[in-house]
């Protein structure tokens, strides 16, 4: 029935499905999971679930491993039917991969397995769209190093929903999830000028990564420019500018970008943040650009949570980036 792909376990919790196997209005009814479609059918999928339990490489105390589990655990909660945008989900083929194998300690090895198994599903598997459930944020430059061994001609762009740059220097703390996007710049997988990063706001930023983000050519939005332009207007500036220069648009969303309001479940969650709303409407608009090709939610811990609040709103990202996406291809056909 199924294969095995390199760096990666099957999922580890499973939902029970309808005897009849007609009933799929629900998330958990719907989405398939690598252990119950043949190999032949995983290329025809118009997304694959990669989930990525890594947190020990965060800076703050952080069990953003659990989030791959409560993501999958919250499917029951919601339905494949989008009101606001009249899309069923259903018109979509996805498949739970499962996990990036673990080390207990060695975060270099776990990292590692996040490349081996991106490059090992993109070659065999081109055509979906890898949607990556973390785990911390420097899972990010992993993923992005396995598109780039696979497809080294391709340039990458990152539009990033993020409080903070993560430029912080690896260096000094190693391949944390401070450090993802200056670890990809200096190592010449992207370029600094194809970054476009979403929802800076407050003080949580040194100045001096500042500095590094305007001598690398970052481009940059702060709460105060989403709240002056809208975010729809910041979204679409930013999709519009990286589709000229790149070939791919990688999209990361670190949910500490919502307000502590909206998302007590983060390791760093601070006020003055984006709400779910502006989250939800951003995440949509990526979902339906042509060049969005990977996606990734991060730094969200099930163990801070309150109510679930953070889980159900991580879950709301991923059904609204494919409510997009739904859009896309319904756009195409």
């Amino acid at each position: 029935m199924t294969t095995s792909i390199r760096g990666m376990t099957p999922p580890p919790f499973l939902w029970m499905k309808n005897k009849d196997g007609k009933d799929n209005s629900k998330v958990h009814e719907w989405i398939q999971s690598i252990t119950e479609v043949p190999v032949h059918s995983l290329n025809q999928a118009d997304a694959v679930i990669i989930g990525i339990p890594l947190s020990r490489s965060s800076i703050s105390a952080s069990a953003a491993s659990e989030f791959p589990d409560a993501f999958r655990k919250s499917w029951k909660g919601f339905t494949t039917y989008n009101i606001e945008e009249d899309v069923d989900l259903t018109s979509l083929s996805v498949i739970d991969l499962g996990d990036t194998e673990q080390h207990v300690t060695d975060i270099k090895r776990c990292h590692h397995a996040i490349v081996e198994a991106v490059k090992d599903i993109k070659y065999h598997y081109p055509n979906p769209l890898p949607i990556s459930i973390g785990g911390d944020h420097s899972i990010t430059a992993q993923v992005i190093r396995g598109l780039k061994e696979t497809f080294p001609q391709q340039s990458i762009g990152i539009i990033q929903f993020d409080t903070h740059f993560d430029l912080r220097d690896p260096g000094v703390l190693g391949p944390a999830n401070g450090t993802p996007i200056r670890l990809l710049i200096n190592n010449g997988l992207i370029e600094g000028d194809n970054v476009y990063n979403i929802g800076l706001h407050g003080f949580f930023n040194t100045k001096d990564l500042k500095e590094y983000a305007d001598l690398h050519h970052i481009n940059y939005f702060t709460m105060q420019d989403v709240n002056k332009m809208g975010i729809s207007t910041v979204v679409n500036k930013a999709l519009d500018e990286l589709s000229r220069k790149v070939d791919m648009i990688y999209v990361t969303c670190d949910m500490d970008v919502l307000d502590m309001a909206y998302a007590p479940g983060v390791p760093a969650a601070t006020p003055g943040g984006m709400s779910t709303r502006e989250l939800f409407e951003a995440i949509t608009i990526t979902g339906k650009h042509h060049s969005v090709g990977a996606v990734d939610i991060v730094c969200l811990d099930p163990q801070k949570d309150l109510a679930h609040m953070t889980v159900k709103a991580g879950t709301h990202v991923f059904l609204n980036f494919l409510t997009g996406l739904a859009l896309r291809k319904n756009r195409r056909a």
